[in-house]
């Protein structure tokens, strides 16, 4: 090659050089089309993202139920199979939602995630809120009527057409077709449902807020309850109401399709005669039965659980606003720590070791509506030595409810706490809750798992103690030693 001809092909690179660092500056400068991260739903990538796999199996014992891990959408099998195992490696239950507003669409999505879950032996889980929706549908033939044949609404739920619970039955075979439908489609594919559950609230016959002064203008209500003055009388005719139609429409046609179903409702669970939270939409009336904690006044009632045929239990053991100002504390954690666990100990103190505990819980504070009330969130250490104490009184497993704006953080504590729970399998499958008390000052709160000839304890100090204390097990008194945020296994001989 002639020398012209090397410094020709030089300047030709250079020259081919500089073209090509503009071309890339110019194109850095332009807007690109963003490739997809993920291709999984974003709901369902923040459980995965939030999450990791479980370093001690689960066994057979419940999964962890999360509001976000929650139909993914329209899947084919194959995507099926892979979501569904990478959730169950993390002990999480994939759930999946029937809505007879969209029931062709909800059905086949259901199916196939079923038919995934079926494949790898793994329980199939179904949200059927939609499909017990409403039974106060506006229909004029449901309101209450006065004395002078006037038909009005009891508007204090929040909901402006809540009616008279005595008109009710004309909507139960609207409302079990709703669900029949898809509990056919099921059967006929041979898939059977193994957890089902419903938040089923602000419908059907309610007894609280002001609906004891409808019902006793309400000629149809009088008519039907003695003495309906009475609030404990009318609380009871209300409440049964309530527990025969969830029992007739939904878990009857649960349960005679798949013998063996785990079905429920938020909040219904066994008690020991009070109720120690309230939902956003309820208040407490005066005169009503209660029984006072400070400035907490814990609602008297109704022993409903039995009545619903329902074979598993749902507390829910939430951070609502109202909690931080019912109590004094100077440790403020320890309001919301105190509060919560009455309600879980409360469950699993009155609930037969048969029946499962699916507690729903929930860490950022929950706002009363237009509040500016000044409030301290509760902080995630305490959190999560609460959960760890509703474990070792009775709760099975967790159901996490939370906006997507607060799914990262509040699925990585839950998490957290389910997952190193793992490691004591027995004792969560086969241990006897030792302790359901709660100091009503701050002070060392205990819990544990008892097996034979040892238990599971774990010791959560809010008064700053650090001396060995003692606790009653099986008729012996055992030492507990100060240990910050882990458990103890202790003999008992």
């Amino acid at each position: 090659m002639h020398e012209g001809a090397d410094n020709s092909s030089a300047l030709i690179a250079a020259v081919s050089a500089i073209l090509t660092a503009v071309s890339l500056a110019a194109a850095s400068d332009s807007p690109r089309e963003e490739k997809p991260t993920h291709r999984w739903p974003e709901h369902i990538q923040t459980v995965l993202d939030s999450t990791t796999p479980l370093a001690f199996r689960r066994g057979d014992r419940l999964p962890l139920y999360l509001w976000q891990a929650m139909d993914p959408g329209p899947i084919d099998d194959k995507a099926a199979e892979e979501l569904v195992k990478d959730l169950d490696s993390r002990g999480i239950g994939l759930i999946t939602s029937w809505n007879p507003a969209n029931r062709d669409k909800t059905l086949a999505a259901s199916l196939t995630v079923a038919a995934a879950q079926k494949k790898l032996g793994l329980q199939v889980n179904i949200n059927a809120n939609a499909c017990l929706y409403p039974f106060f549908n506006g229909d004029g033939q449901t309101a209450h009527v006065d004395d002078h044949n006037n038909a009005f609404w009891d508007t204090s739920f929040g909901k402006p057409k809540m009616g008279c619970p005595f008109t009710l039955d004309s909507r139960k075979p609207a409302i079990r077709e709703q669900l029949d439908y898809f509990v056919r489609a099921f059967k006929a594919e041979g898939i059977d449902v193994d957890f089902i559950f419903a938040d089923w609230e602000i419908d059907g016959p309610i007894e609280f807020n002001r609906a004891h002064a409808a019902s006793k203008r309400c000629r149809r209500c009088r008519a039907n309850i003695d003495n309906i003055d009475d609030f404990h009388q009318f609380q009871q005719v209300i409440r049964r109401l309530r527990c025969r139609l969830q029992r007739e429409v939904y878990a009857e046609p649960v349960k005679s399709t798949f013998p063996g179903v785990l079905v429920g409702n938020y909040g219904v669970y066994p008690h020991g005669g009070y109720r120690y939270w309230y939902d956003y939409y309820e208040y407490y009336a005066e005169g009503q039965p209660c029984e006072t904690d400070q400035r907490a006044r814990y609602r008297r009632w109704y022993h409903e659980f039995p009545e619903t045929g329902y074979t598993f239990a749902m507390p829910v053991v939430y951070t609502w606003e109202r909690i931080f100002s019912w109590y004094d504390y100077d440790k403020t954690d320890y309001r919301w720590f105190y509060n919560m666990l009455l309600v879980a100990s409360n469950a699993g103190q009155h609930t037969p070791a048969d029946i499962p505990i699916v507690s729903f819980v929930h860490w950022n504070t929950i706002r009363d509506k237009d509040s500016s009330a000044k409030v301290e969130q509760f902080s995630e250490f305490n959190y999560r030595e609460l959960l760890w104490h509703m474990l070792l009184r009775g709760t099975d497993t967790f159901f996490l409810w939370c906006a997507r704006a607060e799914a990262p953080k509040e699925i990585e504590l839950v998490h957290q706490v389910y997952a190193e729970a793992q490691q004591y399998g027995e004792f969560l499958s086969h241990g006897e809750p030792i302790n359901f008390s709660i100091p009503r000052q701050p002070a060392a709160v205990i819990s544990g798992l008892r097996l034979p000839g040892r238990v599971l304890i774990r010791r959560t100090d809010f008064n700053g103690a650090r001396e060995p204390l003692g606790i009653a097990v099986g008729g012996r008194r055992i030492r507990v030693d100060y240990a910050p945020a882990r458990c103890q296994v202790i003999r008992l001989y």
